[in-house]
């Protein structure tokens, strides 16, 4: 982490490269990420975050001080965690209101970050970090396959050789084998979330009807498909972007991926 004195937040260190983007997809509007943020980055999953980060630490045996980054890091949950443990991190994403909130946190705590507006199809830094995070799905944003690999053939350009890229997903295996067609919840504000799925195209994707109730009676509505991905699939594109060595886990602790596993997780190298 660089330097800063303790109890006087540094400025606010946010750029944007996000240039003349014609928006078109789901994911490219700020109305869907702010009115659906309370269900996705609830409290649970903030909390989870420095033990994710602990895993990640112990699986890499990675310490600081190392260039981390956090590529399509939402509201910093994971940035904040590692900037705590004096890695130098780069937060990178394309919703300004939730740079705003990372910045917000970042500040009361005194942590210096850097933070980019930027669309993860486009941001390339050369050779520039020891680690990068992909984190939560957002691998499978994209609808074309070739934009997902060429999220990742940007974070192997962004690393320095050999420097492992961490994919943090829903596996297809891990989704067919607890698959629930619909899921209520009462979020953190009292309002009410519905998650209707369904999986389309061979379980290429997953159809997403999401619902926001507010405690007032206002209803919010989407619809997104998210790409799925196997373990072989999702290894296969890795090696397709340039990657040598990809190694799946069932977990971000390491463990196998088979019948038990939690989630579906690569860490991908270029050598």
């Amino acid at each position: 982490m660089r330097a800063i004195e303790r109890g006087r937040p540094p400025a606010p260190r946010r750029s944007s490269e996000l240039t003349g983007t014609v928006m078109t997809e789901w994911f490219e509007h700020d109305t869907f990420w702010e009115a659906m943020g309370p269900a996705m980055f609830n409290e649970a999953l903030w909390a989870a975050a420095p033990r994710q980060i602990d895993d990640i630490q112990e699986l890499l045996g990675l310490d600081p001080p190392a260039d981390v980054l956090d590529l399509a890091c939402g509201s910093g949950r994971h940035a904040l965690e590692l900037a705590r443990r004096n890695f130098e991190v780069t937060g990178v994403d394309r919703t300004s209101a939730y740079l705003e909130e990372a910045e917000e946190h970042a500040r009361a705590e005194g942590l210096e970050i850097e933070w980019l507006e930027a669309d993860m199809r486009e941001f390339r830094r050369e050779s520039s970090f020891e680690l990068a995070l992909l984190m939560y799905s957002s691998i499978g944003l994209f609808d074309e396959r070739t934009s997902n690999r060429r999220v990742l053939e940007h974070c192997r350009a962004s690393l320095e050789s050999g420097a492992p890229l961490v994919v943090e997903t829903m596996g297809k295996e891990v989704l067919a084998r607890d698959f629930h067609p619909r899921t209520w919840e009462e979020l953190d504000d009292g309002s009410l979330f519905l998650d209707e799925r369904q999986p389309i195209d061979g379980w290429e994707r997953l159809r997403n009807r999401w619902i926001r109730i507010h405690p007032d009676g206002r209803r919010e509505r989407f619809e997104l498909d998210i790409r799925l991905y196997a373990g072989s699939e999702l290894e296969h594109l890795l090696r397709e972007a340039g990657f040598g060595s990809v190694e799946l886990y069932g977990s971000l602790d390491g463990r196998p991926y088979d019948r038990e596993a939690e989630r579906l997780v690569a860490v991908a190298r270029s050598a």
